[in-house]
């Protein structure tokens, strides 16, 4: 059976579980050629993009919030495809010959398998970053703290926080100040933390900010083991899903009693998006 969320973009767990997939199957490999069945996603893509690729090795594959790059020859000849899922994309490894079907608008092509990228909705990107320099792209240089990497802890949280009014939930969605911590996520590391996320974020104290970093991280940690959460149209590289939906304290609860004191879980709208908690146990 498929479970899906509705109102939700692949986030941070998930696209590192595609990398992830990913990385035993493609670098060293090289690009035999790359097809491209739409002229435009999210950005246009440059006519000249398949002939650029042809040819290139995948080295390696990173993940930069919720874009993954494939650095493709970089220090030499080559650069740095960037690529975004957008709100409905999937990645998936197919053998040569299998016909694209409708939404399928992308293939790289290697000797033994093609990676295809599906997008029903075209909000993906993917766009090309000539040479070295990633970190100097538009689209990587306005990205926040990485919320897995060492600089990110309840001081630094405590810190950047300090006379912000903003409630506290739609504040941890802000790419510009940390990554990748989308609506579920940002729901259930607040109900771990015991934090409302009506809440100020100036508000929070240096010790609910510790308990919150440490919330944030375990919450993405154990989606990435899960394989992620089943999102709309969201699959692994292989065409399986993620769990970590099943195990939700909060999230899509509405109206369902609280796992650790049984109060109904309440839903409200946050920057136009559905906020889920427990008013018992998030103050």
């Amino acid at each position: 059976m498929d479970f899906f969320c509705t109102q939700q973009m692949p986030e941070l767990p998930e696209v590192e579980v595609s990398r992830l997939g990913l990385l035993p199957h493609l670098p060293g490999k090289q690009i035999v050629r790359a097809v491209f069945r739409t002229p435009r996603l999210r950005h246009d893509i440059p006519a000249e993009l398949p002939a650029r690729l042809a040819g290139l090795r995948v080295l390696d594959i990173y993940r930069r919030g919720k874009y993954l790059l494939f650095d493709c020859e970089s220090n030499g000849a080559g650069g740095w495809l960037i690529l975004h899922l957008g709100m409905s994309g999937s990645l998936r490894l197919v053998a040569d010959g299998i016909p694209a079907e409708k939404h399928d608008h992308v293939d790289l092509v290697f000797a033994d398998t093609t990676l295809r990228l599906r997008d029903p909705r075209r909000f993906g990107t993917v766009v090309w970053q000539e040479g070295k320099g990633i970190e100097k792209h538009p689209l990587i240089a306005v990205l926040g703290v990485e919320p897995l990497s060492p600089p990110f802890d309840g001081e630094w949280l405590y810190t950047v926080t300090r006379k912000r009014s903003t409630p506290i939930k739609p504040l941890l969605m802000d790419s510009h100040l940390v990554v990748g911590i989308g609506n579920i996520y940002a729901s259930e590391a607040l109900f771990r933390a015991g934090i409302s996320p009506l809440r100020a974020a100036g508000r929070v104290g240096r010790e609910r900010y510790r308990k919150l970093a440490a919330s944030i991280q375990a919450t993405l940690q154990e989606s990435i083991a899960a394989g992620g959460s089943s999102v709309r149209d969201y699959v692994h590289s292989d065409g399986g899903a993620g769990c970590f939906q099943l195990t939700c304290f909060v999230y899509g609860r509405e109206g369902e009693p609280c796992r650790v004191c049984a109060t109904p879980i309440r839903a409200l709208r946050q920057a136009g998006r559905t906020t889920f908690h427990c008013p018992h146990c998030q103050r």
